[in-house]
């Protein structure tokens, strides 16, 4: 669950601000992954029933937007005299003394409360499970390693990954933790694991004195020639394909052709934009890396379900 590159200052409204403490670029990623696993778990296992359907899709999408969006305003709160130091996030609501630390921290643990509660009335005790474990690692294991190791960036890809699940154990058969277990879930972790590294390695690349300036240690911060950064950009991009493909094994009543020419194309789209960086390590080619991974995503999932939803209907 990475920020994106940019913040804006702009003056808001109270209401405006409360919406910026959640990062809805983030919470509505967060939201659509959940509710693709939602659909493609549901498909797969042929949930049946408007009513049921409409339930799980209300509160999936309810429940883990408030989730995520109160574990990104927690994300805000714990790192607010950090963000005080860098150019892109002193603009935000603590550090421009907008909201109050203790009002922002109330906010955050009232929505994670509530998001999970949605989810666990709604879509049963896994995905509220999930959602509260998503939180926790985020803001207990990711946010404070940020200042100590540039592993944190693969640690902060699993609560960026987690959320997939949240749909799939919404419907997935079995008791107790078994749900956790699905391997459409477990895909699509994979999938969103992978996929956040190009992502957040090009944001990491551009932000680089900034995250300096406000103590973060990522990878640029250790590579400043840009040679490892340029490696791992290929090496997760090029993974992406075989990850990107993984559907087609996993669920190939759903998963066919179209799935596998977008994985390809898009893969290869994405290897290309890094290959570009990899010889010329400059911020438009990081910005043009980071908008490949941002067209990457969306493109393919919405193949992904659109060839699921026409597969099932035939």
């Amino acid at each position: 669950m990475h920020a994106s590159h940019a913040e804006n200052t702009a003056p808001r409204t109270f209401i405006q601000t409360c919406i910026e403490l959640t990062k809805p670029g983030i919470t509505k990623l967060v939201t659509i992954t959940a509710l693709v696993g939602l659909i493609l778990a549901g498909l797969h296992y042929n949930t049946t029933g408007w009513g049921l359907w409409t339930k799980l899709i209300l509160g999936c999408t309810i429940g883990t937007a408030l989730a995520s969006g109160g574990a990104n305003a927690l994300n805000m709160w714990y790192e607010s005299d950090r963000d005080a130091l860098m150019g892109r996030t002193k603009g935000r609501p603590i550090p421009s003394s907008r909201l109050t630390s203790r009002f922002v921290l109330l906010f955050g643990v009232t929505f994670c409360v509530v998001g999970s509660l949605i989810l666990w009335l709604t879509c049963g005790a896994m995905p509220a499970l999930v959602a509260l474990v998503t939180t926790a690692s985020y803001i207990l294991a990711y946010t404070p390693l940020k200042p100590i190791t540039i592993s944190n960036t693969l640690v902060g890809a699993i609560p960026g990954a987690l959320p997939t699940m949240i749909g799939t154990a919404a419907v997935a058969p079995g008791a107790g933790f078994e749900p956790l277990r699905d391997h459409i879930g477990l895909t699509l972790f994979v999938l969103m694991f992978m996929w956040q590294l190009p992502h957040f390695f090009a944001i990491a690349w551009m932000c680089r004195d900034d995250y300096r300036a406000g103590g973060f240690k990522m990878l640029p911060s250790v590579d400043p020639a840009g040679n490892h950064t340029a490696a791992v950009m290929i090496i997760t991009s090029l993974l992406m394909i075989p990850v990107a493909l993984l559907p087609l094994r996993v669920i190939p009543e759903l998963a066919g052709w179209a799935t596998a020419a977008a994985a390809i194309l898009l893969g290869l789209g994405l290897v290309w934009v890094s290959i570009r960086f990899a010889f010329k390590r400059t911020d438009t080619n990081a910005r043009i890396v980071f908008f490949g991974s941002i067209i990457h995503l969306p493109v393919y999932l919405t193949v992904l379900v659109i060839e699921s939803l026409l597969r099932s209907a035939l």
